[in-house]
């Protein structure tokens, strides 16, 4: 494919349901392996999964968060994960509109809500390399702006964002460049 996103960058990957776009954030996070190519990310080969875990984060079609702890809880048990001292669940809850949940079990968050606190769940990482996928799925009007505020926020801490998504006027504001996959290949 031959593409490079730079510090501070945000790219746009467009393309048609099937397209590879999701398997593409997938691949580059390490959460799946390739089938093929050759890629670097934060200057590690895919091969260092470790590494690239550790410096970026992935938000994901699927929330992978659990059920039956609270909102506060899931966010305990990432931060212990994390290398550099990550924010507090409070903080991050605050920011995300669900401080007020905070000890409710996940079990009982509508989709949006879920959604919401997987973007906490980015921000208490602090990632430098931040990959979403469709990001703007299953919220509503003022969790779109939390979107683009979240996308904000990781670019003027010089993270580099990769978003596939279908939402291509909206993104198309902000992001720096745009490829389309079709086919699993850019055109």
């Amino acid at each position: 494919m031959g593409l490079q996103l730079r510090r501070g960058e945000v790219m746009m990957v467009a393309g048609r349901n099937g397209s590879g776009k999701t398997t593409l954030l997938r691949v580059l996070a390490t959460a799946i392996r390739a089938d093929g190519g050759r890629a670097v990310v934060g200057g590690f080969e895919l091969t260092r999964r470790e590494e690239i875990r550790a410096i970026s984060a992935l938000l994901s079609h699927q929330s992978y968060l659990y059920e039956s702890l609270t909102a506060r809880e899931n966010l305990d048990v990432v931060s212990r994960f994390c290398g550099a001292p990550a924010p507090s669940p409070a903080v991050v809850l605050e920011r995300v509109g669900l401080s007020a949940r905070a000890d409710d079990p996940v079990s009982t968050f509508s989709a949006g809500m879920r959604k919401r606190l997987s973007f906490a769940r980015v921000l208490l990482q602090q990632p430098s390399i931040a990959f979403l996928d469709e990001p703007y799925g299953q919220l509503d009007p003022e969790g779109f702006g939390l979107v683009d505020e979240v996308v904000a926020e990781l670019r003027s801490r010089d993270a580099s964002v990769l978003i596939a998504t279908h939402q291509v006027e909206r993104v198309g504001r902000f992001a720096n460049r745009t490829i389309t996959l079709e086919a699993g290949r850019a055109r």
